[in-house]
């Protein structure tokens, strides 16, 4: 199966479907919010991203290749979480969220990129990260996580770590379309592969994963070799544009990001979702407009 690259023509059914929810023929399914981390690490020419290829059977994205995440749970909320780097109030500011969400946002994305790359983004202190997470006792840990037998937090205090948040940077945050079934609210991240961690292969909702120059992976995804949603290939268009993986991170220090929905904009003789307007001149450039 091909999945067109943006900007992707709409079939007129869905057209007529997302009509119906702009007009209020429907109400559209409550969204989750969720986080997701794009991993990054220097290749011969740019950027590297470890990506996951989503299981066919799961119910949303099925085949897609995605960043590591997933949604938010209560276990992220916990105040007392062992914090290190910015604080909510600031997180919150950048995320365009409120402080509470912020901290679970940020929690989710640490965990959630442990729970499924095996990538720790935590250290004994504000000034060093764990440098090796493969023993059995941290699967044992990370299985835990992933089971909701374990909340990080207690996993930080057993192990005598704090959260290293400023090992994050923000990069973009979209909503689903009003006219999927399954809706997620996501925000992006950028993180660094902290020195002397390595990702396994160990996400169950995963069948397969690699890390990929950037740029290959949209050459890809341009020629349908590899299967992106659009928030996806947008994210990985716009990180090829950098030089280096620490050119990407010292730009998501200083961004703030607004939620972007897709909604329906004409295409030629047809209808199209829209993209935000940032991405526009580099959309057009790469497909040559």
């Amino acid at each position: 199966m091909r999945i067109p690259v943006p900007p992707v023509p709409l079939p007129d059914h869905l057209v007529e479907v997302a009509r119906d929810f702009a007009e209020g023929r429907r109400e559209p399914a409550q969204p989750r919010d969720a986080a997701t981390v794009m991993l990054l690490r220097d290749a011969d020419h740019g950027p590297a991203v470890y990506y996951l290829r989503r299981q066919a059977s799961m119910e949303f994205a099925a085949g897609m290749c995605v960043y590591p995440g997933g949604g938010v749970d209560p276990r992220d909320f916990d105040r007392d979480v062992a914090w290190e780097g910015p604080a909510p109030a600031d997180w919150a500011r950048r995320l365009g969220c409120d402080e509470e969400m912020a901290r679970a946002l940020v929690c989710a994305a640490v965990r959630e990129t442990f729970e499924e790359s095996g990538v720790l983004l935590a250290g004994p202190h504000g000034d060093d990260v764990v440098a090796d997470t493969t023993g059995p006792d941290w699967e044992a840990d990370r299985r835990a996580l992933e089971s909701r037998e374990l909340a990080m937090t207690e996993l930080l205090t057993r192990r005598g770590l704090v959260l290293r948040t400023d090992l994050l940077g923000v990069w973009a945050a979209w909503l689903t379309p009003v006219f999927e079934p399954r809706r997620f609210r996501t925000w992006f991240f950028v993180a660094l592969l902290p020195a002397g961690q390595r990702t396994r292969d160990v996400s169950s909702e995963s069948s397969e994963v690699a890390w990929l120059p950037v740029r290959d992976a949209v050459a890809m995804a341009d020629r349908g070799e590899m299967l992106m949603m659009p928030p996806t290939y947008l994210t990985s268009l716009e990180v090829a544009d950098h030089g280096t993986a620490a050119e990407v991170m010292d730009v998501a220090h200083g961004r703030t990001v607004e939620m972007h929905t897709p909604g329906l904009e004409a295409l030629d003789d047809g209808w199209t979702l829209s993209v935000p307007e940032h991405l526009r001149p580099l959309l057009a450039a790469h497909h040559g407009a």
